[in-house]
């Protein structure tokens, strides 16, 4: 498949949004003054020579994307794996206390489950790039998305389709690596920033995980969440006091009336899941 019109649209510093809600200044207005301002993404009649990209979120974008879609799926990508590498001091920290947010991570074995939204026009393009490029060290790059629903009568039919994946690297400013996850869950618990508390980011991430795709399983994002809440347990820190609003319900995987049955092509590409048999 040929992804070349993407690096086009983004060249030569292409950024895709999968942080969290702020403006260009990290101020926390979710981009609805950008966008009152701006055509942009969900009209079905918009001019015909818009552009037209899937980007695929794996982060905050998965509860809450701050812009305006036509299409969210839910599937995943191949050949990485989701982890709390990267630091933030704009969105959940602060530069004296960097807070620690998703980003991918190269694994030739990897699978990384999220969803893919389908965006429209330049300008909301030209946006997420200066959003981006601003605040989050962050670059993309493309690759398949697999849907985990194939619908009938649309675009979307089971097969694998390109994406834009915006990822950090230890190249850049923010990066704070690899850590073991009772350390990372301690700097999350000790981290807030504009956007709020660094504990709400991965929360929320789990509980999206877990409610929309509950057949697959991430083990550091799993794991992280558990610490996260043992030492709010231990420091008798109320949850209220960290999580914020309850994210608007997203409509996902249900653009059309019917929908195919599972194929077992797509079967055999979902994780395996360990059973464990119990004497009763």
């Amino acid at each position: 498949m040929d992804y070349q019109p993407f690096r086009n649209i983004f060249a030569p510093n292409a950024v895709v949004y999968d942080g969290d809600d702020e403006d260009f200044n990290g101020n926390n207005d979710n981009g609805d003054n950008y966008f009152a301002n701006n055509a942009f993404g969900v009209n079905n009649n918009a001019a015909t020579d818009a552009t037209s990209v899937w980007v695929f979120g794996y982060g905050s974008l998965c509860w809450y994307p701050g812009f305006q879609y036509s299409k969210c799926v839910t599937g995943y990508i191949r050949g990485y794996v989701r982890r709390f590498w990267q630091g933030n001091t704009t969105h959940r920290g602060t530069p004296e206390k960097p807070g620690r947010v998703a980003t991918l991570v190269e694994d030739k074995e990897g699978i990384t489950w999220g969803c893919a939204y389908k965006v429209t026009g330049d300008s909301a393009l030209e946006y997420l790039k200066q959003r981006e490029c601003t605040l989050g060290g962050y670059v993309t790059i493309d690759t398949k998305f697999f849907p985990r629903v194939a619908v009938e009568n649309s675009d979307i039919c089971g097969e694998a389709f390109p994406v834009l994946v915006y990822i950090a690297t230890d190249k850049n400013a923010h990066w704070l690596g690899e850590n073991s996850i009772s350390s990372i869950a301690q700097q999350i618990v000790d981290s807030s920033g504009p956007s709020g508390h660094n504990v709400e980011y991965v929360l929320k991430l789990a509980n999206f995980m877990k409610e929309e795709i509950s057949e697959a399983y991430d083990e550091h994002l799993f794991c992280l969440e558990k610490s996260v809440r043992d030492i709010l347990d231990e420091r008798k820190i109320p949850l209220r006091s960290v999580m914020g609003a309850a994210p608007q319900r997203i409509r996902r995987d249900s653009h059309e009336e019917i929908q195919r049955p599972t194929t077992f092509e797509f079967t055999s590409r979902v994780p395996e899941t360990r059973l464990r048999c119990l004497n009763i």
